[in-house]
């Protein structure tokens, strides 16, 4: 409405009915037209580089991916056997099932799957020892994790941060322990957070790819992109339960799809098809292993969830356990996780600006992130048992694969954000992260410092606390908060603001995983092979079966499977069974205050004898041959 009340007037129509003579010339009518626009926001610089720059940028990446590397190399080149019991040994024992070699028993253990091993089998024929397929893995994770470095500068670009910016931040997203430090062992964790920022980028790319382009009845990129993120999480789930979330979103993303109408039904049927064939060549996989692994069953984890699931303590120890999940993923990032994963949450009630896509498709990958989220850290917590440790009620591994994917996140809120914008993020991200450490602190109050404090649980927080023996929730709180007070700061500086930032934040996490390093894994390895290495007092080449005692502790037994690697490994309870005589090499638990002579019940029988004994802080054994 006009000031006078009456309405506007369409100025086509008028210029229509005006006499020719009163018409202005062309030229008018153009600027007329021109200045009566309403004014449109520049378009954000595209800063395509020319074929050298693009030429220059390519070397970066491949420099930047092999300095990656090396440094993985570095951290990891004191490992030489596992430490991360049992999950490090039942990757390389399901490796060489899988390339025809022994069997190792580990019934009423975690089920460890297939697929990480398949990455393994080159370790395997191409190590003559176990120290050299340790070394050889350890190589393994060490080049597909680097790769966080091309796939964290693509996400932070599909987050509209500067090119130089995205390269800059990418290296400190592969620097973090999350990233870092877990590929120094023989971990899905050193892949998964690989594969989780790069299904979040094909998903992306399916969801926002044009439909019809020019000249083509389907986009084969859709297809392609569709294909690949359903192929990825196929293989996730392959590696780890945890993958088991990643897979059940990426049916709902693909059954949303043509739903509304993101893709057509054909395309989506083809992601679904793909989803389906890799999952169930997975599950094959996966079956093939439970005979030569767990020849007596599993430890049921399953039934954990149906227990916790059904009772009203149940679900107190899974929301609170997931909850401190959560407070450590922020503390071990400075708060930018929980920047990010805040961020994340607003742009499902109103897709901001500096996501690209339809509004629609960016509430769907938000609910995407937050369903990971949410579904890893507390189906993992309902699936845990009572292990009496503090690592049950804040721990960081199972949230690791989703971690950069947030702090990438919040890496683009603080480079990008206005002002007082980043101020209510940072305000609410330490908000989230106090109110998470009270349900950590109610829920588990002084069983914090009575549970077995396990130091390889906490790489992150034993740094900000600057304590390698004990947990200190508020301490671990306060310096996580400072450091993200002190990011916002220099967040905010006109000049070389960013470039601080990431400096930052990148020494941050080299010392958190260089004093990890340290003081956590080379500590071990040095215990577990002074426990169990008997290398210079039998030939384990020659034994060619070995049966363990199930009263040697588990850590001790898994590494006599792990050093007699070319040996067929079972296990026995002596309390109630005779030591079987058709093996090798029989190691037995070792009662106090009798001779290692004396460990086999009953007598040993003619022909075996002591190869050698241990007296350790884990457990005591001896081990007989003949």
């Amino acid at each position: 409405m006009s000031s006078n009340g009456s309405s506007f007037t369409d100025p086509s129509r008028a210029a229509r009915r005006a006499p020719m003579s009163a018409r202005p010339p062309a030229g008018a009518q153009a600027a007329a037209r021109s200045a009566a626009r309403p004014p449109v926001a520049p378009a954000e610089p595209r800063d395509v580089p020319s074929r050298a720059g693009r030429r220059r940028w390519a070397w970066l990446f491949v420099l930047g991916w092999a300095a990656q590397v090396a440094l993985r190399l570095w951290l990891g080149s004191g490992q030489t056997i596992p430490v991360a019991t049992p999950d490090e040994s039942g990757y390389l024992f399901a490796a060489r099932v899988l390339t025809g070699g022994p069997d190792a028993d580990m019934s009423f253990g975690t089920v460890y799957r297939g697929g990480y091993p398949l990455l393994l089998l080159p370790a395997v024929w191409l190590g003559d020892g176990p120290v050299a397929v340790y070394r050889a893995a350890l190589v393994i994770n060490a080049l597909l994790s680097a790769l966080m470095l091309p796939l964290g500068y693509l996400l932070l670009r599909r987050l509209r941060v500067r090119r130089r910016w995205s390269y800059v931040f990418a290296h400190v997203t592969a620097l973090l322990p999350c990233v870092l430090f877990y590929s120094a062992f023989v971990l899905t964790d050193a892949i998964l957070p690989v594969l989780f920022t790069g299904w979040l980028l094909l998903a992306h790319a399916w969801l926002t790819a044009p439909a019809k382009p020019l000249g083509r009845r389907v986009s084969v990129r859709a297809l392609l992109c569709g294909a690949g993120a359903s192929a990825l999480v196929a293989y996730a789930a392959t590696c780890h339960t945890r993958g088991a979330i990643l897979l059940a979103v990426q049916a709902a993303l693909i059954l949303a799809a043509p739903v509304f109408r993101w893709r057509s039904w054909r395309n989506a049927s083809a992601a679904a098809l793909v989803l389906a064939a890799a999952t169930a060549a997975g599950m094959l996989l996966n079956r093939s292993l439970l005979p030569n692994m767990y020849p007596y069953g599993d430890n049921d984890l399953g039934g954990n969830v149906v227990r916790r699931l059904t009772t009203h303590d149940g679900w107190g120890w899974m929301l609170s356990l997931g909850t401190g999940q959560v407070w450590y993923q922020a503390v071990a990032t400075g708060g930018i996780a929980a920047v990010g994963l805040l961020a994340v949450a607003a742009a499902v009630v109103r897709p901001p600006i500096m996501l690209p896509g339809s509004p629609g498709r960016t509430r769907a990958l938000g609910l995407a992130v937050l369903a990971i989220v949410a579904g890893i850290a507390f189906a993992t917590s309902a699936a845990l048992p009572v292990e009496y440790r503090i690592g049950n009620y804040v721990y960081g591994r199972y949230l690791a694969c989703i971690t950069p994917v947030l702090f990438a996140v919040g890496v683009a809120v603080l480079t990008r954000a206005p002002a007082r914008t980043l101020l209510r993020a940072a305000s609410a991200a330490a908000a989230l992260t106090v109110a998470a450490a009270c349900v950590v602190q109610w829920y588990a109050g002084d069983l914090l410092g009575q549970y077995t404090y396990t130091a390889y649980d906490f790489p992150e927080t034993s740094l900000l606390t600057w304590d390698w023996t004990s947990f200190r929730l508020w301490h671990a709180t306060l310096t996580g908060l400072v450091l993200l007070g002190l990011s916002v700061a220099v967040a905010r500086l006109r000049r070389h603001g960013p470039l601080l930032l990431a400096g930052l934040l990148a020494a941050v996490a080299v010392a958190m995983c260089a004093t990890a390093i340290d003081r956590i894994a080379q500590p071990l390895v040095r215990a577990e092979t002074a426990h169990t290495d008997l290398r210079d007092r039998v030939d384990l080449r020659a034994q060619r079966s070995i049966a363990v005692d199930w009263n040697v502790p588990w850590t001790l037994r898994l590494s006599q499977f792990y050093w007699a690697w070319w040996s067929d490994g079972s296990v026995f309870d002596a309390r109630w069974t005779a030591p079987p005589q058709n093996v090798d090499m029989v190691v037995l638990a070792w009662p106090k205050d009798v001779p290692a002579t004396a460990s086999w019940p009953k007598g040993a029988p003619p022909g075996w004898h002591v190869a050698d004994s241990r007296r350790t802080i884990q457990g005591d054994w001896v081990a007989w041959t003949r």
